[in-house]
């Protein structure tokens, strides 16, 4: 066969590939091999063959060929075969024995093969270096061997700041703690087209900081890619309205509690994508946490529906069950994803809210024990154990997983709050306004119903150091963040009596009595104000 008959048929490979036609690819590659016997043309072949699921057939024909053994893009290839085959163990034999350490720098690398730098690698193109690493920790996370795994993702970023999928390993699986994930993103090199992309990777990681910090980061990321747009032809729009981007804000009004503004984000995201399955989780938890139990129900017939293998669709299904308090089904369907996929993590903290919902304690611990093992650098799992130690009025217990959950996750104004309440409970009025202090710190400026029940425990803790002018303050700001309040009127009320205050203690206790007439304590109390407020007595304590 003739060169120039040779080269066509390379083209109508290229062509046949690019139009899905992978058996006309395979058909026309083998000839091409059969002609020339060229390496490239058996590279070609084989990435027809992956491409057209032969798998075997294609691990076939590179181990074939002895430039498996010295060539790294066939020894990928093959190690990809092998990914596809679920063959993990001869995945990574393939790969090579290499070592790296806790921070994803490669240690060592036996074969002297797998952990070169392409030297001819574009500027555009993701290191085969990187590939290789994330080949091997998505390897690793298969065979259950997650601390190597993690290691190993790390080790992928780091090689090459463009391979996205081994960070989103890293932050979606929650592998790394908040700290963690801000070292490894200031260790990474971006090119110097690529500051976009920092400031998008800052938005990935840093959901828990304080609102104007992270507002800053869209910010900047907004003007970063407006000034891309316009000095570069090719980036022909921002990213100001880019969904991916919106996915990401929408998660971090959902972490500070902002449940409606998350519900609207995402709403408006997902009439844009209704497949984008990032936001869809948040669009999902926010729903429950707002009790919308038709949007649920609608979302999880569709999600079963298009995606019946995907752990999202059955988790769907729970939270839809557990919005209509029918924990049962709700726990039985979170059980399903985590059979589906037993790295997902919202399944294994829906499966312990779903027991901690009817009082069963030691389920819930099992299922909250079974996630943080899992995620270690998700602190939901440490401070959902911390609230199960509470119900038992284990305080010293709670606490100290109340602060194992601060250490993963420093920035949570939940943490703190449960903090608060906990050092309430033990008396250490002191330390709990500290720390309800600390929970008001981390919020946004405009606060949400979500945080009304921690100003209404700081006025209880300020009232018990009797610093009352302070007291009065914090349940006038409970007030005016909800109007329905009853703890915030009757504590209003008992800290006007407590000032001798009397007819402030009166309408309070009778504005509190409105909202639950069969309170004892408030009856009680305003009894005592009526006779004080007769007699003029000082009862001032």
């Amino acid at each position: 066969m003739r060169e120039e008959a040779v080269e066509t048929l390379r083209g109508v490979v290229r062509d046949c590939v690019s139009k899905h036609l992978y058996s006309s690819a395979i058909f026309f590659a083998d000839k091409v091999v059969a002609a020339t016997g060229d390496p490239a043309d058996i590279y070609m072949q084989a990435q027809a063959l992956f491409l057209g699921r032969q798998y075997r057939r294609a691990l076939h024909l590179l181990n074939s060929s002895q430039i498996v053994l010295r060539d790294l893009r066939f020894r990928y290839l093959a190690a990809k075969c092998l990914e596809e085959l679920k063959e993990w163990h001869q995945c990574l034999a393939m790969l090579g024995d290499a070592k790296v350490d806790e921070h994803g720098n490669v240690l060592s690398q036996n074969d002297g093969t797998a952990m070169y730098l392409d030297k001819d690698t574009e500027d555009h193109e993701i290191n085969i270096t990187s590939a290789i690493c994330f080949l091997r920790g998505k390897a690793y996370e298969a065979l259950e061997n997650r601390a190597q795994a993690r290691q190993w993702y790390k080790a992928a970023v780091k090689a090459d700041a463009l391979c996205y999928e081994a960070l989103e390993c890293l932050v979606d699986n929650y592998m790394l703690t908040c700290e963690e994930e801000s070292s490894l993103l200031s260790s990474l090199q971006f090119g110097k087209d690529d500051k976009w992309l920092s400031s998008f990777y800052s938005c990935l990681v840093k959901k828990h900081v304080k609102e104007h910090v992270v507002e800053a980061k869209f910010r900047d990321l907004e003007r970063e890619t407006s000034g891309v747009a316009s000095s570069n032809s090719s980036f022909s729009q921002t990213l100001k309205n880019n969904t991916d981007l919106l996915a990401r804000r929408a998660e971090y009004y959902y972490q500070s509690g902002e449940y409606q503004r998350c519900f609207e984000l995402t709403s408006m995201v997902l009439e844009r994508d209704p497949f984008h399955l990032k936001c869809t989780l948040v669009h999902l938890v926010a729903s429950m946490e707002l009790g919308r139990s038709n949007d649920l129900y609608l979302m999880a017939c569709n999600l079963v529906k298009d995606h019946p293998q995907k752990a999202l669709s059955w988790f769907s299904v729970g939270c839809y069950y557990f919005c209509i308090k029918k924990y049962d089904q709700s726990r039985r369907y979170f059980c399903k994803a985590t059979t589906i996929d037993g790295s997902f993590p919202p399944a294994w903290v829906g499966i312990g809210n779903a027991y901690a919902a009817q009082s069963e304690g030691d389920q819930a611990m099992a299922a909250f024990r079974s996630g943080a093992r899992l995620f270690p650098g998700c602190h939901l799992p440490a401070l959902y154990i911390g609230m199960e130690y509470m119900q038992t009025h284990n305080y010293k217990l709670a606490e100290q997983f109340f602060l194992q959950a601060k250490k993963i996750c420093p920035s949570d104004p939940l943490v703190y709050n449960e903090l608060g309440v906990v050092a309430y409970h033990m008396k250490e009025y002191q330390k709990g306004v500290q720390w309800f202090e600390m929970t008001l710190d981390c919020v946004s400026s405009s606060l949400s119903e979500m945080w009304e029940p921690t100003l209404v425990n700081l006025a209880h803790a300020l009232r018990k150091l009797k610093m009352f002018q302070k007291a009065i303050s914090c349940y006038e700001k409970a007030l005016a963040v909800s109007t329905q309040n009853f703890s915030a009127f009757a504590g209003l009320a008992y800290t006007y009596h407590l000032q001798d205050n009397f007819d402030a203690a009166i309408t309070y206790y009778h504005k509190a009595l409105w909202l639950d007439p069969n309170d004892q304590f408030c009856t009680e109390m305003l009894t005592l104000a009526l006779e004080d407020d007769c007699r003029g007595v000082d009862r001032r304590k």
